[in-house]
C-alpha cells in the first residue's frame, strides 16, 4: 500500500489522539501508579472554607462536563480504530472520526483553559503559585503509541 503525505499525517494525528488516552490509562493503573491516591487538591492548596465552597462550585460541573467530553472522545477513538483495521479502508470515514475527535479536543482545552481560569480566581497568591508549580511538575504524557514501540523485542 502506498502512503501519501496527507495518508502519513493523518495516520499520526491519530496515533497521537490515540495516546493521549493510553497515557493517561497507563499513568493511572501501570505498575508505578501509587496504591494511595493523591490527596484532593483542596487540601494540598489548603484553601480555607470560603474558598473551598467556591472551588466546589466551579469543580462539580467542570469535572461532568469533561467526564462527558472524555466518555464522546473514547467513543470516536474507537471508532477511528475500527475503520483503520476495517476490511476495506474508508478515507470519509477516518477523517469524519478524525476530526471529532480534534473538535471534542478542542473542546475539552478549551472547557480546561476555563476552569483554570475559575480556579486561579479563587486561590491567594501562594496558592496560584503553588498549583502553576504542580501544573508544570507533571511528566509529559507518553502515548501508546510511544509505549507500544518502545517495547523491548525479543
Amino acid at each position: 500500500m502506498k502512503t501519501t503525505k496527507p495518508g502519513m499525517a493523518l495516520l499520526l494525528s491519530v496515533a497521537l489522539n490515540l495516546g493521549v488516552l493510553g497515557a493517561v490509562l497507563l499513568d493511572r493503573l501501570g505498575p508505578g501508579a501509587s496504591s494511595t491516591p493523591a490527596p484532593p487538591l483542596h487540601r494540598v492548596l489548603a484553601l480555607d472554607e470560603a474558598q473551598r465552597a467556591r472551588w466546589e462550585a466551579v469543580e462539580a460541573p467542570f469535572l461532568q462536563q469533561f467526564e462527558a467530553a472524555a466518555v464522546r472522545l473514547e467513543g470516536h477513538r474507537h471508532a477511528l480504530v475500527e475503520a483503520l483495521f476495517a476490511e476495506s479502508i474508508d478515507p470519509l470515514r477516518i477523517e469524519a472520526e478524525r476530526a471529532a475527535i480534534a473538535e471534542l479536543q478542542q473542546a475539552q482545552q478549551r472547557l480546561i483553559i476555563e476552569q483554570l481560569i475559575a480556579e486561579r480566581a479563587i486561590l491567594d497568591v501562594r496558592q496560584r503559585e503553588q498549583l502553576l508549580g504542580l501544573l508544570l511538575a507533571q511528566p509529559p504524557a507518553r502515548t501508546t503509541v510511544e509505549d507500544l514501540h518502545a517495547r523491548p523485542t525479543r
